[in-house]
């Protein structure tokens, strides 16, 4: 994944993902808190016996994190929450390892082969015509795993922990490895789109790839079988209790001018062209443009005269904005599934990504427009999604949990 965004934001494809920016200041309070974390948040001296461990995603709209929220009630005391201060604000009552998270990347690295590495990187080079600082990846993050894997390995055998659930488990691989290397079972819990070009699920021939969870828990059928995973990984359809479909009331009352469109850092500002032509050319029409919770306001400008609104932060959800809306626009974000939800008429940008979402194209339920001039005729015949439980499908995490 991080060859991918490299190359991606190298070769001028893709913007940062999920920027983090941080001030001197920040960094020094972040300090702060890791060397505090030592005592108060260590999980090694965590009081009381625990069956699982859980590792929520750290973004917590609301101050909910709700890809496992409905898991740690109902798991209870019997799991143990490591949730990361790093990037996010830490639920109450977890814990974390971010001393050791910090100075494992900090720590200098072991010498390596710095010869394959550059033949690497030039066989790289040659394929893309981008060139991606293997060695220096590779240097870092490859000695970070090992020594966050003997840490999380030691954890795991003292809590004498029997399952390990974690969201995104493509970037806590040194938690999946420990738990492998104990027998441990690990279950992903979904968190966003996947499809064959997904870089964290997707392995064409499924071959045998190492530290990969055992099973993967998804929203709906349709995630279970858009992506060809690793060799033995199981699926299986716990729902999404965090999204219900409206009542036909509700549908009655979205506001039929109103459009959202909804941004990633990887391509914000090419979505906002397609914003700016469409309220051009139909300034009857409400648009809004809603920024991904890891983007930030000061990034976009919207042209003096533009009837353009930009959206961020809590004031307004991006589900409430989606319920009240006729139209949703987007490229590759999860948000145009719970759009579809919700009977947003549904629109795709061909923007790098859009290829994530030919599958719903395939399937009836997104219109793909090829540039920002077309939206504007083209929005109208954007299709509903006739059955969105395919994507969402109802709450089902209690018949999991007891299998």
């Amino acid at each position: 994944m991080r060859v991918f965004h490299e190359l991606s934001q190298r070769g001028g494809i893709h913007g940062q993902p999920h920027p983090v920016r941080r001030t001197r200041s920040d960094k020094a309070r972040l300090v702060g808190k890791h060397l505090a974390g030592v005592v108060t948040r260590n999980p090694f001296l965590a009081l009381g016996r625990h069956d699982a461990v859980v590792v929520p995603h750290p973004r917590k709209p609301g101050g909910v994190e709700i890809y496992t929220d409905r898991l740690r009630a109902s798991l209870g005391p019997a799991a143990l929450v490591l949730d990361s201060g790093i990037n996010g604000t830490p639920l109450v009552g977890s814990r974390n390892l971010d001393f050791f998270t910090s100075a494992a990347g900090a720590l200098r690295s072991r010498p390596l082969d710095a010869e394959r590495c550059k033949k690497v990187e030039q066989a790289l080079e040659a394929l893309t015509g981008v060139k991606v600082p293997i060695g220096a990846l590779v240097a870092r993050e490859v000695p970070k795993h090992l020594r966050l894997r003997a840490i999380y390995r030691s954890l795991l055998k003292r809590r004498k922990i029997k399952t390990v659930f974690v969201v995104v488990a493509y970037f806590h691989q040194h938690l999946v490895g420990a738990a492998r290397d104990l027998g441990i079972r690990v279950v992903e819990l979904q968190h966003g789109a996947i499809s064959p070009f997904h870089l964290g699920y997707s392995y064409p021939g499924r071959p045998v790839v190492a530290d990969q969870p055992d099973e993967l828990w998804c929203f709906g059928s349709y995630w279970a079988g858009v992506a060809e995973l690793p060799a033995g990984m199981k699926t299986q359809v716990i729902g999404a209790p965090f999204i219900q479909p409206l009542t036909a009331s509700e549908l009655a009352a979205k506001n039929p001018q109103r459009v959202v469109f909804l941004s990633q850092g990887t391509i914000g500002g090419l979505l906002l062209d397609y914003a700016l032509a469409l309220s051009s050319a139909r300034p009857e029409l409400e648009v809004i443009f809603r920024l991904h919770p890891s983007e930030h306001l000061s990034d976009y400008a919207v042209p003096a005269g533009s009837s353009v609104r930009i959206s961020a932060g809590p004031v307004e959800s991006t589900l409430g904005l989606l319920a009240s809306a006729t139209y949703q626009v987007g490229v590759a974000t999860t948000a145009l599934f719970e759009g579809m939800v919700l009977g947003c008429r549904t629109a795709v940008a061909k923007l790098p990504g859009h290829e994530y979402l030919l599958p719903v194209v395939d399937r009836g339920d997104a219109l793909l427009v090829e540039e920002p001039a077309a939206l504007a005729q083209l929005l109208p015949s954007a299709p509903i999604c006739q059955d969105s439980t395919a994507y969402y499908a109802p709450d089902n995490l209690a018949a999991v949990l007891k299998r």
